[in-house]
């Protein structure tokens, strides 16, 4: 699951939020090193001919354009929702891969988690009411992802109220 909710103290809690990551590093080199190949073994056929020539610019744009486009994905999965709770204060930043982070922050006493089945932007659409502004949490996550997030900040934020 692409979250981490971390309670530190009764009163400290923190959730970190990521994007899925389908291709590790790893994963892109098998991908590119097998396109490479596969794009090589009908080169193997024309090698010392003037066809080569042809051909291989062709090969190493459609390499450089599968490249392109995985490194591309890469760096706009680069996105971070980060929260911090506690008994006095509740701050989200989302740190986007381009453009300058984004804060929020109000007092857990009078925040709202809402989560909307229906009727939203997406599939159960999950935000946070307070401070005189409603954001939207686990942009990241997948629909049941979000539930379960509503369900486990449901219950610590009831926690950080009610600690004395």
């Amino acid at each position: 699951m692409p979250y981490q909710l971390t309670q530190i103290t009764p009163n400290l809690a923190q959730l970190r939020v990521w994007p899925h990551n389908a291709l590790e590093p790893r994963g892109f080199v098998m991908v590119i090193g097998m396109t490479a190949a596969t794009l090589a073994m009908p080169l193997i056929a024309v090698l010392g001919s003037p066809v080569l020539w042809g051909l291989l610019p062709f090969a190493a744009l459609a390499l450089w354009g599968l490249w392109f486009a995985l490194d591309r994905n890469y760096r706009d999965r680069r996105i971070l929702e980060e929260m911090e709770l506690s008994r006095s204060r509740i701050t989200l930043r989302r740190i986007n891969p381009k453009g300058p982070p984004q804060d929020w922050s109000a007092d857990p006493h009078w925040v709202a988690i809402n989560l909307r089945p229906r009727g939203g932007p997406v599939q159960n659409y999950l935000t946070l009411t307070g401070g005189g502004r409603e954001v939207e949490l686990g942009t990241l996550l997948m629909p049941d992802e979000r539930v379960q997030l509503h369900d486990a900040l449901s219950q610590l934020l009831i926690q950080l109220k009610s600690y004395a």
